[in-house]
């Protein structure tokens, strides 16, 4: 047994020596062979970036787009928005689980390039749409998918990210939400130019914080706190030391020495210096907004600014870091990147500019390792602009005024952000009924006469109402063209400034020769207009209404026969009512010409109701008409047989018709009323028409005080019913207040664009309340002669109030202008002479003998005529 013992000894030898000497092998031949070590990491490590490249490629795919669009008053509260970041922050993690942390992301866009002032889009994972569609806004705001953007290359092109400088745990600064925290950035697109290719977007990137890098994080932020207390606790002794030294080698510290015996009898030695105490480390002070975990968010901001001039995309950029500069603190908004001189080595250089360009393109966040920010430091960013914001105006919003473009009706001088001056129109079709409010001299006829002008030069048809004639000699110099005086009639109604025999033209309301109406149509609009007039009703005056109906219709009846036997000139008029009532003979040859035409029930009223009634029963009806017979204006323009006027063959064929009513009295509010029914009876005719041949027809009320005293209800009719007619609508009034109720309520809850000029505070307060008060009264009060503030309804959505500078027809229609007097001649020659307008003695003699002609026709005519009636359709201003 011997032998076995060595062996027995040798595998019991501790391994220690051989252990080290191997270990000690792999060491040296790891250093001898590095390269290998350094191949086989870097290989891992391209592997690993490359998988995870194709892994965040292929999870980018599955993202969806959505635009928010806010409403017009959209004024959401702090705890709204709250809620809306900790949604964005839930959404980012709707991925697959295999999808790298790059891509776990949503984005929030704004965007400016000239089709809207400030899209505001997010972008994320497919799988959060459902989150992201409803949002804590409710209807607050409209959620859309959003179509995918597709832009131009421009020449100039401008990148830049974002870094958080300053304290690394300081918070930004509170915003306040009033006004709009996003006013600062919307102010630096505000002059953007589409038509030099300028486009603006700003992306900013969520991503929810994971917990190992939070804790990385601030592992990091307590090493450097510990790392610069020990530094100052280090420079303290230091200094402490120092001045110990310098104490000592003074003349006092030495005077000290001698005089002072130090330990065991030896002189007094240096001064104990005591070591700095160290100082404990604040977790709370040192670690900041990091300190808790809720809500906490790493954000990645991009900006792209480009156009195709020079100079302009980095224009917009320093502006819009201006912008971010509003939510700076101890913490603020940089550019990322190095500046040496006039250059700086950013997202626009190499090697940076690709990967700005990847995840520009695929939404992947690459945050700054300082980028981390709370939610309640982002609200200003989570909503989409409110109420508070003011946004500019763009070209596709209000087009620039275009001389000859139908499409388009002008509205003012508007001074974009960049303090050029644009001519703006609305879109015509768009622009259905207007409302211009504001004091004398203020400018609203201006903007009406110049909407008129140019709307007449793009060839499209109106009627213009003015008890003040003012109008008109205001827009001849301009309308004084071969092209307009072809399409233009003149109705002037007053009797002085015109000479002792002004020419006149002439109306009959109960003219049957334009074969277009019912004998009973025109009984109810003539009704009507005067009811509307005097405030007659079934209640009041039953009576007055049922007389007055009876005698329309047999002389609108007698009318029809008349024109079926060619003999126009021979129909009665308004004037005639006293004759049937009043005499026997008169109308006893009437009734037996049209006895066979009318209806049981009529001519039952006329032989047995008729002869029940006194004299004085018929003096409701005929005091008006004798007051309209004193006037000889009146009397000449309503007692032709055959009428000129016909408002509807006007709209249909785009002519241009200019009245001019002769003031307020009674027997003007009576004429003024029969026109308004007129009106709205040719506007609602146009129901024969198929809508899509409906020839599209403006009509302008100015002094609508004067206007809605007689015809307040047919003009609130007329805002009522006349959209689906293509008659659009302009109404002028000094006092919302003086108007009929009916009218004003039509005119508020129909008109598509509100507008006013200076006035009492009084006065324009019923718009600036339509406006929520911005502006308020007080700013509107205050505002320039030709200002005003005006809304409009553009695409279905509200736009404004905006300041607008009302335009002066010398300036914006100088090139039409035509002063001489010859020419402004030739321009009322050819209105009144397609208006048919005679000298008013000739109308004069015909009114007086009219009578006389009708009942010659009754006696050439004694025997009933019976049979179907038919008329004679003629044209009338032609």
């Amino acid at each position: 047994m011997d032998p076995a013992a060595p062996a027995l000894t040798t595998l019991a030898s501790p391994p220690g020596p051989t252990a080290v000497a191997g270990t000690v092998d792999v060491l040296r031949w790891l250093a001898s062979h590095w390269y290998l070590i350094a191949l086989v990491l870097a290989a891992a490590g391209t592997a690993g970036a490359y998988v995870v490249r194709r892994l965040a490629a292929e999870a980018s795919k599955e993202r969806m787009a959505l635009e928010l669009t806010p409403a017009r008053h959209f004024d959401p509260s702090h705890e709204e928005i709250f809620r809306r970041g900790v949604e964005l922050t839930r959404a980012c993690t709707a991925l697959p689980w295999w999808a790298p942390r790059r891509t776990k992301t949503v984005r929030i866009r704004l965007r400016s390039d000239g089709r809207s002032p400030f899209a505001y889009r997010l972008e994320g994972p497919a799988g959060a749409e459902r989150l992201l569609t409803t949002t804590p806004f409710g209807p607050g705001v409209r959620v859309a998918k959003a179509k995918p953007l597709k832009d131009k290359p421009r020449a100039h092109e401008v990148r830049a990210e974002f870094i958080l400088r300053g304290n690394p745990v300081a918070s930004l600064r509170e915003v306040p939400l009033q006004p709009d925290p996003l006013q600062p950035l919307v102010d630096a697109v505000g002059d953007l130019r589409a038509d030099l290719g300028d486009v603006a977007e700003i992306c900013v990137d969520l991503q929810r914080a994971p917990k190992w890098a939070l804790r990385q994080r601030r592992w990091h932020l307590m090493h450097q706190a510990r790392r610069n207390e020990q530094r100052q606790a280090a420079r303290t002794a230091r200094w402490m030391s120092r001045d110990s030294a310098h104490l000592d080698d003074s003349f006092i510290g030495q005077l000290r020495q001698l005089v002072t015996p130090g330990r065991e009898g030896r002189p007094g030695g240096g001064r104990m210096v005591m070591s700095a105490p160290p100082i404990r480390v604040d977790r709370a002070e040192a670690l900041g907004k990091l300190a808790e975990d809720s809500h906490l968010v790493r954000v990645q901001i991009l900006v792209r600014c480009a156009s195709d001039i020079q100079g302009r995309a980095h224009a917009r950029l320093a502006r819009i870091q201006a912008g971010l500069d509003v939510f700076g603190g101890s913490a603020r908004w940089a550019m990322k990147g190095l500046r040496i001189g006039p250059w700086r080595l950013g997202a626009d250089r190499w090697p940076h500019r690709r990967r700005f360009d990847l995840r520009w393109r695929t939404g992947q966040c690459l945050p700054p390792t300082a980028n981390w920010l709370g939610l309640e430091e982002l609200l200003g960013l989570l909503k989409p602009p409110t109420t508070w914001c003011r946004m500019p105006l763009l070209p596709i919003e209000l087009p620039s005024f275009v001389h000859g473009d139908p499409g388009l009706l002008l509205q003012g001088w508007y001074r974009t952000p960049d303090g050029r001056r644009r001519l703006v129109a609305t879109h015509a079709e768009q622009t259905l009924f207007e409302i211009g409010v504001g004091k004398a001299g203020g400018g609203k006829t201006e903007r009406a006469a110049a909407q008129a002008v140019g709307y007449a030069h793009a060839g499209g048809g109106l009627l213009f109402i003015d008890p003040h004639h003012d109008s008109w000699q205001r827009v001849a110099p301009f309308l004084a063209h071969d092209h307009i005086m072809q399409r233009i009639a003149r109705i002037d109604l007053r009797a002085k400034g015109r000479g002792p025999n002004p020419l006149i033209s002439a109306w009959n309301p109960i003219d049957m020769h334009h074969g277009a109406r019912q004998a009973y149509e025109v009984v109810e609009d003539v009704t009507d207009a005067f009811a509307t007039a005097f405030g007659w009703d079934d209640t009041n005056a039953p009576r007055a209404i049922a007389i007055f109906t009876e005698a329309l219709t047999v002389l609108t009846t007698l009318n029809q026969l008349a024109c079926r036997a060619n003999r126009a000139a021979d129909q009665a008029t308004l004037f005639h009512i006293r004759a049937l009532l009043t005499d026997p003979q008169f109308r006893a040859g009437a009734l037996a010409a049209v006895e066979a035409v009318l209806g049981e029930e009529t001519r039952a009223w006329w032989h047995h109701t008729f002869p029940t009634f006194p004299p004085e029963a018929y003096n409701v009806l005929l005091n008006p008409l004798a007051r309209l017979a004193a006037n000889p204006i009146t009397h000449a323009f309503l007692g032709q047989p055959r009428g000129v006027y016909n408002i509807r063959w006007a709209m249909d064929n785009r002519w241009i018709v200019w009245v001019s009513t002769a003031g307020n009295g009674p027997t003007d509010r009576l004429l003024v009323s029969l026109l308004n029914r007129d009106l709205l009876r040719a506007g609602r005719s146009r129901a024969d028409t198929p809508a899509p041949d409906r020839v599209p027809f403006r009509g302008y009320f100015d002094e609508l005080i004067t206007l809605a005293s007689a015809g307040g209800d047919s003009i609130a009719s007329m805002f009522e019913d006349f959209r689906k007619y293509k008659v659009q609508l302009h109404a002028l009034t000094q006092l919302l207040s003086r108007l009929p109720i009916a009218v004003r309520q039509s005119l508020i809850q129909n008109a598509s664009t509100l507008s006013t000029t200076r006035g009492s505070k009084s006065a324009v307060t019923p718009i600036t309340e339509e406006w929520g008060e911005r502006p308020s009264a007080a700013q509107v009060a205050d505002l320039d002669q030709y200002d005003h503030y005006s809304s409009f309804t553009i695409d279905g959505r509200p736009l404004g109030p905006v300041l607008i500078h009302g335009p002066h027809l010398e300036e914006v229609f100088a090139e039409q202008h035509r002063p001489g007097q010859n020419t402004i001649d030739a321009l009322e020659r050819a209105a009144d002479l397609n208006a048919r307008a005679r000298p008013l003695d000739q109308l004069t003699a015909t009114a007086a003998g009219q009578l006389q002609r009708v009942r010659t026709f009754l006696r050439e005519h004694a025997r009933p005529t019976t049979g179907a009636v038919a008329l004679t359709k003629t044209r009338d201003y032609q």
